[in-house]
């Protein structure tokens, strides 16, 4: 009986090497490397560009013009963490150029509806049920 044990144990260990090469467990690697100030700072920005536009989204005329849109809040926000650093930037470099008065805001809301529709299409993100991705 030990003979037929040792002999199943053997077989079943190989099966288990075999299929788990087969499987290629993927392995964890960890590397290090210098992070130069001015990416640090670029995130960073980034950051604190995407807090501006969450900020003006959460602003009660904003959510209701996006409402009216047949957009959410929580998809509008959504698509903000979705967004590159690049674009977050453009979109907060908008957001500086409104009048006080906040009297632009439809013409903030449409570019922010203009990306938002962009990276739907792309397939980056799935927030609008009438768009397609050209990705498949």
């Amino acid at each position: 009986m030990t003979q037929q044990y040792s002999r199943f144990m053997r077989w079943t260990s190989r099966v288990v090497i075999l299929s788990m090469l087969a499987l290629g467990l993927p392995q964890q690697s960890a590397y290090a490397a210098m992070v130069e100030t001015e990416q640090t700072i670029s995130h960073e920005l980034a950051v604190q560009d995407r807090a501006r536009i969450i900020a003006f989204i959460d602003r009660d005329d904003v959510v209701a013009q996006l409402q009216q849109k047949g957009v959410t809040a929580g998809e509008a926000k959504a698509r903000v963490y979705a967004l590159t650093d690049d674009e977050a930037h453009k979109i907060a470099g908008k957001l500086d150029q409104l009048p006080a008065g906040g009297t632009d805001v439809v013409g903030v809301l449409l570019f922010l509806f203009i990306v938002l529709l962009v990276t739907d299409i792309l397939g980056f993100t799935k927030v609008f049920p009438f768009t397609r991705p050209v990705k498949r």
